[in-house]
């Protein structure tokens, strides 16, 4: 039976900032039920460490830089049956903000040392710290981890350690790219800063060590598989993705129906389901009574579930939000991100009372809701490496409108003519990043909510989509295969 430790920074429901936290949590799950043995690693951060229970310190993990210490522990986390193992560092994790800055959001000095140890434990693990359990493949999710997989080339160059390693990236633009003089404090040979490994524009990049150290890459959708390696997604690196496309598979995120369903999720206003949608009129209610939105059944409510950044398209979306609310429409917005788009969407909700509103942080409850009650998701994202809320929102009824790209072009089918006859439509795309190209997806939005058998057709249709983590599994499943054949 093939052991497989994932390696992750986050883990929903205890800590989550976007969509890895809930890959983290429901991979491990659906490659159990696929004969396989996962366990997970995350770091010891306040809401996990507090977590742990039938904690056993497995050994200590020797800092790199000298000062300080830390202990990997194995223990168990509510709602996970598989054993967890926690990189205790509390002077490294134990601290306000969120997992990777402070309070008023700047990122914390000493990242690379937090993620390079994070790295060195997995490279541990991998080599036999645990008598009782050493995994054949170490899969290592976005550049947090990025170092795992130099690590572990560093131990089986040493002979420590035949573990393969597996590298997903969840979302190239963030790269963990720090200073060259912090090399030295990462535990890696120093034949490991060069252009065949960490350096970067002369600077070291966790998100390269993955993508150059792995014996194979994983990307969270087909269609970003093919784009990162443009110069125009790339981000810098897409001349290395070319140089390893023939170990680089996309494979789409997929969806925990135990926990978004809105047939059985307990805390909606009312059950409902693709044969049965009648309750979804009670959900919108609430949710327009909750968040202070006029409550009106015939205005199509769009709802916004996301970091406020200019990546996720949020810019289009305030340069049409005038004509949204002259032909009708309402928003409701969860999220927080730059400070300029806070502003612009706070200023909108004081604007346009009863139309728009605006709340802040991830409020998973809140974020429910809005599924269940909005008609309309809106993610025109500039770029989108899988996109989990288009996949949310058709499970819930809520039509994607989305810019076709990344995961977004593979999970939502366009209401063209020809889609709406065949009853495979199930929201809107728009291909040109453009407000104008926007501008018409949305004024297709009001024509077809202007057509209710119509649009209840094409909400069945999408509430009919499956995106489930079985097929997934088995793609990671026959990934794996091929690396230990590597």
């Amino acid at each position: 039976m093939t052991r497989v430790l994932q390696v992750s920074a986050e883990l929903f429901p205890l800590l989550k900032t976007g969509g890895l936290a809930d890959v983290a949590a429901a991979l491990p799950a659906a490659l159990a039920a696929a004969g396989l043995q996962p366990r997970l690693l995350v770091p010891g951060f306040p809401a996990i460490r507090q977590s742990l229970s039938q904690a056993s310190a497995v050994g200590p993990v020797a800092l790199p830089w000298g000062e300080g210490a830390a202990t990997l522990l194995r223990g168990r986390l509510p709602g996970f049956e598989l054993p967890i193992y926690v990189l205790d560092a509390p002077g490294l994790f134990d601290r306000p903000g969120s997992p990777y800055a402070n309070e008023v959001g700047e990122a914390y000095a000493d990242n690379h040392r937090r993620f390079a140890l994070l790295g060195l434990a997995a490279a541990q693990l991998a080599e036999g710290v645990d008598p009782g359990w050493q995994p054949d493949i170490v899969h290592a999710h976005d550049w947090h981890a990025g170092l795992a997989c130099a690590h572990i080339a560093a131990s089986r160059a040493r002979r420590l350690t035949q573990a393969r390693t597996v590298f997903t990236v969840h979302n190239l633009a963030y790269q963990g790219v720090f200073a060259a003089d912090h090399f030295r404090d990462l535990g890696l040979p120093a034949a490991y800063f060069a252009v065949e490994g960490l350096e970067f524009y002369g600077q070291v990049s966790f998100m390269k060590a993955g993508l150059h150290f792995a014996d194979a890459i994983t990307t969270v959708s087909p269609t970003y598989a093919r784009e990162i390696q443009t110069p125009e997604q790339g981000f810098g690196l897409d001349g290395l993705l070319r140089h390893r496309a023939g170990v680089l598979h996309g494979i789409l995120n997929g969806v925990d129906y135990d926990i978004w369903s809105p047939a059985h999720d307990p805390v909606l206003a009312s059950a409902y389901d693709a044969h049965d949608a009648a309750g979804k009129a009670a959900c919108k209610a609430a949710l327009q009574r909750e968040c202070g939105l006029q409550e009106r059944p015939g205005a199509p409510l769009f709802g916004i579930v996301s970091r406020l950044t200019e990546q996720k398209g949020l810019p289009l979306v305030l340069q049409a939000l005038p004509g949204l609310l002259e032909a009708g429409g309402q928003l409701v917005v969860l999220g927080s991100g730059d400070a300029w788009l806070e502003a612009e969407f706070s200023a909108a909700e004081a604007r346009h009372p009863g139309q728009v509103v605006r709340r802040t942080g991830m409020d998973e409850r809140l974020a429910h809701h809005i599924y269940a009650g909005s008609d309309v998701m809106l993610v025109p994202s500039r770029f989108e490496p899988c996109g989990l809320t288009q996949l949310y929102g058709l499970r819930y009824g809520a039509l994607p409108l989305v810019h076709g790209v990344g995961g977004l072009a593979d999970t939502v089918v366009d209401a063209t003519l020809e889609d709406l006859a065949a009853d495979t439509a199930t929201g809107f795309v728009f291909n040109a990043y453009t407000a104008e190209a926007y501008g018409r997806a949305l004024r297709r939005v009001f024509a077809l909510w202007s057509q209710p058998a119509c649009w209840a057709r094409v909400r069945a249709a999408a509430m009919r989509q499956r995106f489930g983590w079985e097929g997934a599994a088995q793609r990671y499943v026959e990934v794996y295969a091929r690396a230990m054949q590597s």
